[in-house]
């Protein structure tokens, strides 16, 4: 398995739109083969630089970029990155786990 770990730069006003539309691009990567999960996160504080993270997890890389390949979710990618009222950045990276480890739950 392989992780998928997206940073978004964007203004904190623009959140809430993007994350209407990632639900929608979500729904979409689901269906797709090798798709295991997904977790879009939002910071606390409208300061911190990457409003928005998504970790997803796929079975394998190839599945991975397979499924981002497709060019209907490259067209709503683009949308999304372009838009002059909502500009994003982008920085997402394949990751592998190298130490794992968990503590008691209070």
């Amino acid at each position: 398995m392989v992780t998928l770990i997206n940073v978004f730069e964007m203004r904190p006003d623009h959140v809430d739109a993007f994350v209407a539309g990632w639900r929608e691009r979500a729904n979409m990567m689901a269906a797709k083969p090798g798709f295991v999960d997904s977790r879009l996160h939002r910071a606390l504080s409208p300061e911190a630089k990457f409003q928005v993270v998504n970790v997803a997890h796929w079975a394998r890389a190839d599945a991975m970029q397979a499924a981002t390949a497709d060019p209907e979710f490259q067209r709503r990618i683009a949308a999304v990155m372009v838009s002059a009222e909502r500009p994003v950045s982008s920085n997402a990276a394949l990751y592998e786990v190298v130490v794992e480890f968990s503590g008691p739950i209070p």
